[in-house]
């Protein structure tokens, strides 16, 4: 909750028409209802909230979903949750369903918001400095995703997340590609419908049933579902590494639209 908090509430304070944005927060249903407390007891600049339950998602099912299939399934819970097992940690948050699913959410927005045409998507360790309204404006030339390219130094290109001895993966994806970020996107729900890039995602999920294209996380499915769709956003819009990169530059942080503490170390914990 704090930290969805700090992300609208850091938006909202560098907007200058704080009144035209609408806020679409998924949760789950261990956080619903503080959630919903929150940001209906607190005024964020005149903005608009919208709280919902991933829960309440009567669609998103197993058999409409490959990756809620597969982490329903017993052995892809130990497959993806095994280190977990000597843990002391509550059965029920120890669930796929808790830990996994709300990542994999960002795939079916046009099925959450079929009226929207064009969204921001923010991650929750996100903090937003700058107004983010030009996002909204901005030309994708006929792409889905607009997103900040990571591959400045070697790791984040396509062979550092796949696996390209497999032929379906080196047969249709460059190893030289260069990645790019989750955290600040925008989305253009209209070419997504188009493309059918839900149904790219399933297809790339049930190929990786066995485990073999990627190992964990929702970043390999979307660079392949995202492959040709994507456009390039100036990186001063979305500076990644924060909480764990001790060199990045001071200037790069201050101009940023957004900072992205995808690190551990974030500001709002403790541990930080």
């Amino acid at each position: 909750v704090v930290a969805t908090s700090v992300v609208v509430n850091s938006t909202v304070s560098n907007a200058d028409h704080p009144k035209q944005l609408v806020f679409h927060i998924v949760t789950n249903g261990i956080n619903y209802g503080t959630m919903q407390a929150w940001f209906q007891s607190n005024d964020f600049k005149g903005s608009t909230i919208e709280v919902q339950n991933v829960e309440e998602f009567s669609w998103f099912n197993a058999s409409y979903s490959p990756i809620m299939k597969q982490l329903l399934d017993a052995d892809s819970r130990d497959f993806y949750f095994g280190g977990y097992q000597d843990m002391n940690v509550v059965p029920k948050l120890r669930s796929p369903k808790y830990l996994s699913l709300l990542n994999h959410l960002r795939f079916y927005i046009p099925e959450i918001y079929p009226q929207l045409e064009k969204v921001v998507f923010l991650d929750d360790d996100v903090v937003v400095q700058k107004d983010l309204t030009p996002l909204f404006s901005l030309d994708l030339h006929g792409n889905v995703n607009g997103a900040v390219e990571s591959c400045l130094e070697a790791f984040h290109r396509y062979y550092k997340y796949l696996n390209f001895s497999n032929p379906i993966i080196s047969a249709k994806f460059d190893p030289q590609a260069c990645g790019w970020a989750f955290g600040m996107n925008v989305f253009d729900l209209i070419a997504w419908k188009k493309a059918n890039v839900t149904a790219r995602y399933h297809y790339w999920q049930e190929q990786n049933a066995d485990g073999t294209l990627w190992r964990l996380g929702t970043l390999p499915p979307g660079l392949l579902t995202f492959y040709g769709l994507t456009e390039p956003l100036d990186r001063r819009w979305h500076v990644l590494g924060l909480g764990y990169d001790l060199n990045i530059d001071n200037r790069l942080m201050e101009s940023a639209a957004g900072v992205h503490f995808n690190g551990f170390m974030k500001p709002w914990l403790k541990l930080a």
